[in-house]
């Protein structure tokens, strides 16, 4: 299959200009997506244009990605509702560099290579662009009525917020973009996100009339859930791919919690997973979706992608814990650190460590931790075989808690029944 054939069964392309199919088959391409940097860490939303880089490198084209440094400063309003805060210089500097490490990851950057990654920052040619010049030599080629007939200025327009003028530049900006990557680059091609298709194609446009080229472009739809929750977004906010910011563990949970809709597409979209291996996978969970073959495999694929193989294999170990039959060793194999990835959203409890040094009965510390309301309930409980220390069956001979028991040297793991875990602090 040639790029476009694979994007478009993988479900990665909505809108397309006609003629860009021809041109990626004739030669090698230079094309470009921009990536905002309103945060030192893209997120998983972030995933979509980085594959559609991916993709184009691996079919031996040229990929540029461009960190927004002067539009970042701007703001984008396609999609937004609201103006957003403008980020200081000193911060974007911050951000751009924490997303080129995460870009030189997924991106062959090899100096020399005929089609290496190149990065660039829009900030290097728009600095010294002084307003008279920029109205002057850009603003001209692109008249009011096909900025105002873009959806993205209706809507807001449209809306009670209305938009101002710095917004309402955003599309010249990100067409000079184009531009200047066409002229100085060679770039013939623009993608992104199916909301970016009105910037992008000012683009194409101001490369026709400021400089008679011809100019190329493809979007990606925009990923939403199957139960209408926005793509990307937990409790805890958004799905990082800095694992400060969303641990590997958690990463891993994100995608092996899937519905089997969304798995479905997500599986084409997030993996480079072969086209025949894919099928395979969608025979199989069809006859037996119980065992969540789709899910398993997106989430190893995905979390080995972003993060690395030994991450994925401490995320099964982790869910072991939690969900499946771990046992005591594969617990105190777990560094402080592990431990507490894991345990994140368990609740937390803090006793005296010199109680457990002097041996705590045992249905007195459920019962002091409050993990039972009552010592009866607790005794009830142990005795019916429904309680576990550190992954293992706590036995009715088993009279006393003691600093021996922590994991870590500082924490209990309490299990009370089948689901209901407490992680207990000797402080």
């Amino acid at each position: 299959m040639n790029l476009i054939e694979e994007l478009q069964w993988r479900g990665m392309i909505q809108d397309i200009m006609p003629g860009t199919a021809e041109l990626l088959e004739k030669e090698t391409v230079s094309g470009y997506i921009g990536f905002d940097p309103t945060s030192d860490s893209l997120h998983i939303g972030s995933l979509v244009p980085i594959l559609l880089l991916v993709h184009l490198q691996r079919a031996g084209h040229k990929p540029f990605a461009l960190v927004g440094g002067a539009t970042g400063m701007v703001g984008d309003p396609s999609g937004k509702s609201e103006e957003r805060n403008l980020l200081s210089e000193e911060v974007l500097q911050i951000n751009q560099a924490g997303v080129r490490r995460q870009l030189e990851k997924f991106l062959d950057f090899t100096p020399g290579k005929a089609n290496t990654a190149e990065m660039v920052n829009n900030y290097d040619w728009f600095k010294d662009f002084r307003f008279l010049d920029f109205i002057r030599d850009v603003g001209k080629h692109i008249t009011v009525n096909y900025m105002m007939s873009k959806d993205s200025v209706k809507k807001r327009l449209e809306s009670e917020v209305g938009m101002s003028f710095t917004e309402f530049t955003y599309q010249l900006i990100q067409g000079y973009d184009f531009y200047w990557l066409n002229q100085h680059k060679n770039c013939k091609l623009q993608m992104g996100g199916s909301d970016q298709w009105g910037n992008i194609v000012t683009g194409t446009e101001l490369i026709r009339r400021k400089a008679g080229g011809e100019a190329f472009a493809f979007t990606c739809p925009l990923i939403k859930k199957a139960d209408g929750g926005k793509f990307g977004k937990t409790e805890k906010g958004n799905v990082w791919l800095d694992p400060k910011k969303t641990s590997p563990y958690q990463f891993y949970q994100f995608w092996l919690n899937a519905s089997d809709s969304d798995a479905t597409q997500w599986i084409r979209i997030f993996t480079l997973l072969p086209k025949e291996e894919i099928d395979a996978l969608l025979a199989q969970q069809a006859a037996a979706p119980h065992e969540r073959a789709l899910q398993k495999k997106l989430a190893e694929e995905i979390t080995c992608f972003v993060h690395s193989r030994a991450d994925y294999e401490f995320a099964v170990k982790a869910s072991e814990i939690l969900f499946g039959n771990a046992t005591t060793e594969i617990l105190q194999s777990l560094t402080e650190e592990q431990l507490l990835q894991v345990m994140e959203g368990v609740p937390s409890i803090e006793i005296s460590r010199t109680a457990l040094d002097a041996g705590y009965e045992i249905v007195s510390f459920l019962a002091d931790t409050q993990i039972f309301p009552s010592k009866g309930e607790a005794r009830k409980m142990w005795q019916a075989g429904g309680l576990g220390l550190n992954k293992t069956k706590v036995a009715t001979d088993k009279l006393q808690v003691t600093s021996a028991d922590l994991l870590n040297n500082k924490y209990l793991l309490v299990q009370k029944g089948k689901k209901n875990y407490y992680l207990v602090k000797a402080v």
